[in-house]
């Protein structure tokens, strides 16, 4: 039951909560760091000694391959454009921010289609050695065509100096903008969000693919009000139905136990994240959140699980069997989706209707049209539109580390010649 105090100190939770998850899972590292208490805890001390991670490792130690003849860099398949380039698009808007660029609203000049561009700095890539992510993520792309709740990518191309996706433009809103403007969902709603969210970790899963940094701010609505799930960044393939991998990633509030305890995970980490994410539908804030970095990671590893009596006796079943420490015990982990989608928390959902987007979605983001920004934070919106990002890169910047970061992306895509920008 909530007390007076507790809702007294919600608004200055939720704002503290709100500007926190900004700040990505490297300041999450370095907070502890620096907190003297935090650095005492003997599983703190294991995170900020362990090794790199796995993929980060082979990466390092990958020999270079000696650059491929022009002909086998045009290998994306369905995705290449041979002839895409920059000018191609009148760039309008900042709709959204990463740690290696910007997504940008995109109006293509030949056909007047609207785009979300997300466009890469290669140097910032290289220099935090993602490029393993940033492939996979283009590589994951390339299999979401056939669902109906994951962005799709349209084509991928290169200049000498950025990565360009082009993407399907998805202007209802974060999940998170909604959630922070009506702090909480009633169940139908937060059911039928879940439900959306289900299908599609279930379709990756059905490629081997974990998609492991499920949480609101990467997942979007569409104009009519159904999911979109976006951003694979940090997608991990290749992972078989008994499959796991090590790697530490993720987002600090929505880490499983495992990812902190160093131990190998598998699917089961996507099926925490989501009990993470309907948990903060239903409540306004993840399960283990604490403005103290450090005590909320404990409370991870540690802190049994409290639900509050105002959810139904389905939905409380359904959180603790996603919220389970134990992946050997979590829900879904011996039939992985087939689990969730029996579940009697979703017994109202024809799961048939709900692929065909047959089911009416709770709310209608009532957008008027691509240019209707009401659902993007002003913080990106307001700022502005680099002139770079559509220009031609200066020829001066073709030097040898230039040349070294194109190679880093073969098979990305097409790489225009210079000679196209003049």
């Amino acid at each position: 039951m909530t007390t007076d105090s507790d809702t007294a100190v919600l608004p200055s939770t939720l704002a503290a909560f709100m500007k926190q998850r900004r700040m990505g899972l490297n300041d999450f590292i370095q907070r502890i760091a620096t907190n003297s208490y935090a650095c005492k805890h003997p599983e703190v001390q294991s995170i900020l000694n362990m090794n790199p991670p796995q993929d980060a490792a082979e990466l390092m130690n990958a020999n270079p391959s000696p650059p491929p003849s022009p002909s086998q860099q045009i290998n994306l398949g369905p995705s290449s454009n041979p002839t895409a380039k920059p000018s191609d698009f009148h760039f309008l808007k900042v709709i959204g921010k990463g740690s290696f660029g910007k997504v940008l609203l995109a109006r293509h000049r030949s056909d007047d289609q609207f785009y979300a561009v997300k466009v890469l700095q290669k140097k910032a890539i290289l220099k935090k050695k993602e490029e393993k992510h940033i492939m996979s993520e283009r590589n994951v792309l390339l299999k979401n065509v056939k669902h109906p709740f994951l962005v799709g990518l349209h084509y991928s191309f290169q200049t000498a100096d950025k990565l360009y996706f082009v993407l399907d433009y998805i202007n209802g809103g974060e999940l998170f903008y909604h959630l922070q403007r009506e702090r909480c969902f009633l169940e139908p709603r937060a059911r039928f969000y879940a439900a959306e969210i289900a299908s599609a970790l279930g379709y990756l899963h059905s490629l081997n693919i974990v998609y492991r940094d499920l949480k609101p701010e990467n997942i979007l609505l569409d104009q009519q009000g159904h999911i979109i799930l976006t951003d694979f960044g940090l997608c991990k393939e290749n992972i078989e139905l008994n499959g796991t991998t090590s790697t530490f990633c993720g987002t600090p509030e929505y880490l499983a136990p495992e990812v902190l305890h160093k131990q190998p995970y598998d699917r089961t980490v996507d099926w925490w994240c989501l009990g993470a994410v309907i948990y903060e539908m239903l409540y306004g804030l993840p399960p283990f959140y604490s403005r103290n970095t450090a005590e909320m990671y404990d409370n991870i590893l540690n802190k049994p699980l409290q639900l509050k009596p105002n959810i139904s006796n389905a939905a409380r079943h359904l959180l603790e069997g996603l919220l389970q420490k134990d992946r050997t015990k979590r829900l879904g982990c011996t039939d992985d989706f087939t689990e969730i989608k029996n579940h009697m928390f979703f017994s109202p959902i024809n799961w048939e209707e709900l692929n065909a987007k047959k089911l009416t979605p709770p709310f209608n983001p009532n957008v008027t049209g691509p240019n209707d920004l009401r659902h993007f934070d002003p913080e990106f919106t307001d700022e502005p539109v680099p002139n770079s990002i559509g220009c031609s890169p200066d020829s001066a910047l073709v030097t040898a580390s230039i040349k070294d970061a194109a190679e880093a992306f073969l098979g990305f895509s097409y790489a225009p010649s210079m000679d196209s920008y003049l």
